[in-house]
């Protein structure tokens, strides 16, 4: 008999066990299956190719020339905002002289209208005198008169510009929270292609950045001798042309528009800017800021577009070739027009 309880204690023991390890089993799976990977072996993340962190920096470069127009418009903004709150003040100053004109009025005919007018007239040891300066008091009661509906005209004149204020300061609140959100945007997507790149190999690194500053500026030498800013169909564009060649190997720097450092559309404004010429600050703006050429038109000092939404900009030199500023892991540098799908030209002198 006790042979007996003991066969049936181990399997029942077994059992036990194994439904023990379902349990933890099943717990675990459970808990993988809730809390997602944290708790589970970590997975390796899918390496980026050269391609994506292409479109990392084009969606960057999207958000960056997306925050640009939003600065513009806040510089704007809190531009009329102070210009504002100086009329404001402005007439304010007005109407507290007003307001003391009319004090001055009030107080005189306050002293002045005690008796009835009749009766000064007989008290008065100059009739003569008196007439005229009661015709004197009349024209000052005009005066009042035109005094009091200036002051109300100014009281209407500051309630509208502080009416107008108050609509650019919910404007400049509006944007600040834009440029917030696209400058959030670039954040990402930089951070997301510097680890990308940190994790290719040397070679493909280069490929995509194409090298260090000095190596830009070494490559652009040749194309710098074939196409001279004297190509260039006027003094301003040959000036344009002259000035980027000089920023060659110069960082990009988002939202920057020099003289050190330059994001696609900085450059272009600041080679212009060189010359005497103002450009508006983003691309999609810079390409109907003159005259659109074809690609067959080209000439150096053109400003070339490219990607469907006018994302990207670079200032043709000739022989097919542009200086422009690619992304924060590649120097100002000379590149093919044929490097980017191309949008269109303008010819801005």
């Amino acid at each position: 008999m006790a042979a007996h309880r003991r066969s049936r204690q181990r399997p029942t023991g077994g059992t036990t066990v194994r439904a023990a390890a379902t349990v933890v089993l099943a717990g675990a799976a459970t808990a993988a299956g809730f809390d997602g990977a944290g708790h589970a072996a970590p997975q390796p993340t899918p390496a980026l190719t050269g391609a994506d962190v292409d479109r990392l920096y084009r969606e960057a470069e999207v958000a960056t020339e997306k925050y640009n127009g939003a600065m513009e418009k806040a510089d704007s903004a809190r531009q009329r905002l102070r210009d504002l709150q100086d009329e404001t003040a402005r007439a304010q100053a007005r109407l507290n002289d007003a307001r003391e004109a009319l004090g001055t009025v009030a107080a005189a005919q306050y002293r002045a209208g005690g008796l009835d007018p009749a009766l000064r007239l007989m008290l008065s040891e100059d009739p003569d005198a008196y007439l005229d300066g009661a015709a004197l008091t009349e024209r000052a009661g005009s005066r009042h008169h035109a005094e009091l509906g200036r002051a109300r005209a100014q009281l209407r004149e500051i309630e509208k510009l502080r009416g107008a204020a108050r609509v650019e300061a919910k404007t400049l609140t509006a944007r600040r929270a834009e440029l917030k959100r696209h400058k959030k945007t670039i954040t990402e997507k930089l951070s997301a292609a510097r680890l990308a790149l940190s994790r290719m190999s040397p070679e493909e690194r280069d490929r995509i950045t194409g090298g260090s500053g000095r190596a830009a500026r070494t490559a652009a030498g040749a194309v710098r001798d074939a196409a001279a800013p004297s190509q260039a169909p006027n003094a301003r564009a040959a000036q344009a042309v002259a000035y980027a060649h000089q920023k060659l190997g110069s960082p990009y720097v988002w939202g920057a528009t020099g003289p050190d450092a330059f994001d696609c559309s900085g450059l272009v404004l600041a080679a212009y800017r060189s010359a005497g010429v103002s450009l508006p600050r983003t691309t999609y703006a810079q390409i109907g800021a003159g005259r659109r050429v074809s690609r067959s038109e080209l000439l150096p000092g053109d400003l070339v577009f490219f990607y469907s939404g006018i994302s990207h900009v670079g200032l043709y030199i000739g022989n097919g070739q542009m200086i422009h500023a690619p992304n924060p892991s590649a120097p100002v540098r000379v590149a093919p027009i044929d490097q980017m799908p191309f949008a269109g030209a303008t010819r801005v002198v």
